[in-house]
């Protein structure tokens, strides 16, 4: 689907308000956009190849918001979207497949009872896989739990299931304005071979470009562009 790098729009929610989390805490909304609906049809209009939205209660609580996934696939369309957030079976990947969703994130489940090869044979390339680090190890439970693995860990489970697709989040970074983690992104195009989209302290073009001097595939942000210090569009 990500043919060349990407600048992918982020829109996060939480309790019906588009916001951006400070490092993930969800007693620090830094940004609130208001109608996550009309933010999605907002950023959609520049065409970008995906709108990337995550539900951020659902991330913490579980429960996969087939609403939500319903709402926004009609928000951005004609434009696809990826959605990730509450995923805790290969029934709740169906159920966001089916509300219309292009591409269904997992974390928690990509790393708990369930086998992730299960996940792959049910969604195929619609599968990504989000690997959130804070302190090297990757976070669960909408950041609030440890997988207990390591990035490289992680990425190797991966690989061994066949994942194609996994966005990669510098939790420090993510909503404080503080630069993407290069290390950490070039540590994961080492280890990873399928594609990569980065997410966490993106600001402007500049640091857009750095990511892509890692070799990973396009980059998700949302607090730049509700910042208007990068600006979707061709």
């Amino acid at each position: 689907m990500i043919q060349e790098f990407a600048i992918i729009p982020a829109v996060d929610v939480l309790d019906g308000r588009a916001v951006r989390l400070y490092k993930g805490d969800y007693d620090r909304v830094e940004v609130d956009a208001g109608d996550p609906l009309a933010l999605v049809r907002e950023v959609a209009a520049s065409s970008p190849p995906l709108v990337h939205v995550v539900a951020l209660g659902a991330a913490r609580d579980g429960g996969a918001p087939v609403e939500l996934a319903r709402a926004v696939s009609e928000a951005a369309a004609p434009v696809p979207v990826q959605l990730g957030g509450g995923v805790r079976t290969v029934d709740d990947a169906r159920a966001l497949a089916a509300a219309g969703i292009a591409r269904v994130i997992i974390g928690t489940a990509a790393f708990g009872s369930l086998p992730l090869e299960e996940f792959v044979a049910e969604l195929g390339d619609r599968l990504v896989v989000a690997i959130d680090v804070a302190d090297g190890i990757v976070r669960t439970a909408g950041w609030l739990a440890s997988s207990n693995l390591s990035t490289g860990a992680a990425l190797d489970l991966c690989t061994a299931a066949g994942v194609g697709s996994v966005v990669c989040t510098a939790i420090d970074r993510d909503g404080a304005r503080s630069g993407p983690d290069l290390e950490l992104l070039a540590e994961v195009r080492a280890r990873f071979a399928g594609s990569i989209l980065a997410a966490g302290g993106i600001r402007d073009r500049a640091d857009v470009e750095a990511v892509r001097g890692t070799g990973v595939n396009g980059v998700v942000t949302g607090r730049a562009i509700l910042d208007g210090t990068l600006h979707l569009g061709h």
